[in-house]
This record gives structure tokens, C-alpha cells and sequence, in this order.
């Protein structure tokens, strides 16, 4: 009995102190290096909002943020290994628009998103750019929109691939007017933007970093940007919301995600130093010129966002028909 009692006193005393232990722990955070995890590859645009964000992340807290390329299935590897990792903190997801869209498209995911994640900073934003070849004869939105009335499933558009934000870019498009185009999906940006070059499809949401040069040298037609306010890259083009479709924001962006039951002393400490990297002059020098625009806020911004994100392409897919 004697024994018994100095048990159940040491597994009281435990539990008391466990708390107090993990707390402390989470003060101390980060007393190691942390490891980014990226679902695409090296100079993808995830890739380098990481390296050059968390290069000033790192100087902020005292410790190394270690970018990790994970690639593959949609930036789902990388979600997948986030997921699984410790909650302490020390590994994070570089989130992208793909995630929400992976989550409503295929049911099958190994994870649940966003409920095995914890937000923790909402960092970049690059808007997508709605440009047409010369040949389509249009200047607006509102002309691509009439001519593809006039002439159903006429025109092709090109994307990144299946099921990718400049996929559902179009389709969002074809939701939101009802008019009929014919997808092409590609292996990546750089493909779909060489075959709209020589007029093999007709128009594409990209990127603005891999079709303003374009644009700007006559070879391709810009009509619009996909984010809620007018791109520093190149502020004369309209919003879809100015072109006359008020709700279509379809910007590729990035930000933080943390395992879900990550301590919030830990999460708290990332997201400020986030929110200070993205005002340092090296970060907006570099992202800036490339029409990457830096974002910012709460932990609970960012939910909020992932929220509205997951109910708005839950739509899109449902009326597209790609759910599986």
C-alpha cells in the first residue's frame, strides 16, 4: 500500500508538472533549427517566398529555418509529412492555394485538411494574370466573355495542370458567367504560357512573374489580375472585380501551417516574426519586382482565409465536376 501511495503521488505530481514543463518548453521556442517543408520544387514560387522569408525569420528568432523540397502530388507529400510530424513547432508547411483545392477535389487525401493543421501566418499573395493571345481580337473581360457566348467551347484555356489554382481560375470563370471553354491541362505555367504564345490555346491565368514580360513586349494581352486589389507588378490592369465580376479572387498564395496541438506560445512566436520578415527591405526588394505581394496578420486571419478558401472552392469543384 505503501508503495501504491508513493505511485499515485509521483503520477499526480506528474501531471501537475507536465503542463508547467511544456509551457516552459514553448518559451524557450526555438532552442533548434526549423524545417520549412515545400511541396514544389526548388524556384518555385513557394520555394522562394520560403528561402527569402525565412532567411529574415531566422535573424528575428536567433535560430536556422530550413527550407525542405518535398514535391510531388500537388504539394500533398509535403502536407502529408507536416501532418505527421511532432507538434513542437520545429515543422512547418509552406501552404499553398493547392491544398484547399486538393482537400475538396479528392476525398482519398491520407490527411484532413485543414482540421491537422494549425494557421499560423497568412505571408504572400501573387495574383494571377487573365491574358489572351493577340489573335482573339479582345481587349476586356467583358469581350472575352461575349465572344465565348457567341462561340461555345470555341476557345481554349491552358492551366498549371488538373485541379491547380489557374485550373480552377477558369473554371471559376465558366461558374461565374456560364460560358463553355475546352481545358487544356500541362505539366506547369511555363508550358501552358509557350503554347498560348504560338496560339495553340487562346488564353490562361497565370502567374503575373511568368507572362508580364510577355504582355509588356506585345506578345500576349493582358485583361485582368485575379486579387482583390491591383497588383503592384502592374497597377494599370484592372481586377476581375473592376472587369465586372465582383467575388473572383483566385491569387496563388503562401503562408505558414503548423501540426495541429502545435503549444500556441510556439505558434504566437512564428507568426510575429512572420509579420516582422515581411517589412524587412532585403524580403519586399527581392518578392516585390516579381508580383509577389506581402500579406500579413493573426493566426486566426489565416483561418479565417483557409475557411473562406475550402467553402469557395467547394463550389467551384462541385459545379466543374471534378470532386472524387
Amino acid at each position: 500500500m505503501h508503495a501504491m501511495r508513493k505511485l499515485s503521488v509521483l503520477l499526480v505530481s506528474f501531471a501537475i508538472l507536465a503542463p508547467v514543463a511544456t509551457a516552459a518548453r514553448a518559451q524557450d521556442y526555438p532552442a533548434r533549427p526549423v524545417h520549412v517543408i515545400v511541396g514544389f520544387g526548388a524556384g518555385s514560387g513557394a520555394d522562394v517566398s520560403a528561402r527569402v522569408i525565412g532567411a529574415r525569420m531566422s535573424q528575428i528568432l536567433g535560430q536556422q529555418f530550413v527550407v525542405e523540397n518535398k514535391a510531388g502530388a500537388g504539394s500533398s507529400l509535403a502536407a502529408e509529412a507536416v501532418a505527421r510530424a511532432p507538434k513542437d513547432g520545429y515543422t512547418l508547411l509552406m501552404a499553398t492555394i493547392a491544398n484547399p483545392i486538393l482537400a475538396v477535389v479528392n476525398s482519398n487525401l491520407s490527411y484532413n485538411f485543414p482540421k491537422d493543421f494549425a494557421p499560423v501566418v497568412r505571408l504572400t499573395t501573387t495574383p494571377n494574370i487573365l491574358v489572351v493571345h493577340p489573335s482573339v481580337g479582345v481587349k476586356t473581360v467583358k469581350e472575352l466573355i461575349a465572344l465565348a457566348k457567341a462561340k461555345p467551347d470555341a476557345l481554349s484555356f491552358g492551366s498549371s495542370g488538373v485541379a491547380t489554382g489557374t485550373h480552377l481560375s477558369g473554371e471559376l470563370l465558366k461558374v461565374m458567367t456560364g460560358i463553355k471553354m475546352v481545358h487544356v491541362p500541362y505539366g506547369g505555367s511555363p508550358q501552358a504560357v509557350t503554347d498560348l504564345l504560338t496560339g495553340r490555346i487562346q488564353l490562361l491565368f497565370s502567374p503575373a512573374s511568368t507572362v508580364l514580360q510577355h504582355v509588356r513586349e506585345g506578345k500576349l494581352v493582358a485583361l485582368a489580375s485575379t486579387e482583390a486589389k491591383r497588383t503592384a507588378a502592374a497597377p494599370e490592369l484592372p481586377t476581375m472585380a473592376e472587369a465586372g465580376l465582383p467575388g473572383f479572387e483566385t491569387g496563388l498564395w503562401f503562408g505558414l501551417l503548423a501540426p495541429a496541438g502545435t503549444p500556441k506560445a510556439a505558434i504566437d512566436k512564428i507568426n510575429r516574426a512572420g509579420n516582422e520578415a515581411l517589412k524587412a527591405e532585403e524580403v519586399t526588394k527581392v518578392l516585390s519586382p516579381q508580383g509577389i505581394d506581402l500579406v500579413g496578420g493573426s493566426p486566426e486571419d489565416f483561418a479565417r482565409y483557409l475557411d473562406s478558401e475550402m467553402k469557395r472552392w467547394a463550389e467551384v469543384a462541385t459545379a466543374a465536376g471534378l470532386k472524387k
